[in-house]
């Protein structure tokens, strides 16, 4: 099953089950790879407008079925781990003559049991509640401006910070410090026996205080106490910083993850 290396396959399947009807502009798309005995050997899975997202590849000739499946298809580009997500891109140039570049370069980490920060950050985590509706929604945006420039805008911020307050496909923390609303972190993404932690986002002024690693410390301790075996998150490689933060509380690496850009632009 390879639940960590597949953990954002299992994510987005377990959200599109339970809540369809935020699936507004196009139906989500699966396509499966199966030999003979019909022992799945390959997924791949999207929700438009956002990229294509591949499982974990043993035999990297069944890449080359899923790209006859879906070139038809206008991909923005493709995720999942590097050896089968490197043979797709190429394949992909290859039928269409579209370009590909590595956009972000990713490391898939999992944890299943929280060491406490060395320096704990001052103040304390609590649930995001509807007080916090405004800062969430923009909070969001300035994420998403931030570290996945190259995805598509929320359509609505409001109504996604509605879903983070009713807990609907996320559940989101926050921490307050002297009164104020200083980091965030959201838990969603279920998989068979986990869940993943995204996003994480501290406003530029208020980093480097030990916040983000004290509430996703905390946010991952509140998901294992709930019953799950395993957190999830996924970083940059790009920053060696968060990478060193994430593992000093408990998250240990496990594969590394490639997202490509499809087009003239790449």
């Amino acid at each position: 099953m390879r639940e960590a290396e597949n953990n954002l396959l299992f994510g987005i399947s377990s959200f599109v089950r339970s809540n369809p009807e935020l699936l507004t502009e196009r139906p989500p798309q699966f396509a499966t790879v199966s030999q003979a005995d019909r022992r799945v050997v390959a997924a791949s899975l999207r929700t438009p407008p956002h990229n294509q997202v591949l499982s974990w590849i043993d035999d990297l000739e069944a890449v080359d079925a899923l790209v006859e499946a879906v070139r038809h298809e206008p991909l923005p580009g493709i995720v999942g781990p590097t050896e089968p997500t490197a043979r797709f891109a190429a394949r992909w140039t290859d039928a269409t003559g579209q370009p590909a570049k590595v956009e972000v370069a990713e490391r898939t980490f999992r944890l299943s049991k929280v060491i406490p920060p060395d320096r704990p950050a001052s103040g304390s985590w609590r649930f995001v509640g509807a007080q916090d509706r405004d800062l969430i929604a923009h909070w969001l945006v300035a994420f998403s401006s931030e570290a996945m420039p190259e995805a598509p805008a929320i359509p609505d911020p409001g109504a996604a910070a509605d879903r983070w307050i009713a807990q609907v496909g996320r559940i989101g923390y926050v921490w307050e410090d002297g009164g104020a609303v200083v980091s965030l972190v959201g838990a969603g993404g279920e998989t068979p026996r986990g869940i993943r932690i995204a996003p994480v986002y501290t406003p530029p002024e208020r980093r480097s205080r030990g916040y983000a690693s004290s509430l996703t410390a905390a946010a991952s301790q509140d998901q294992l106490d709930r019953g799950r075996q395993f957190v999830f998150l996924f970083t940059d490689l790009a920053n060696p910083t968060s990478n060193k933060i994430y593992q000093s509380i408990g998250y240990e690496p496990v594969c590394d993850i490639d997202q490509y850009r499809f087009g003239a632009d790449a």
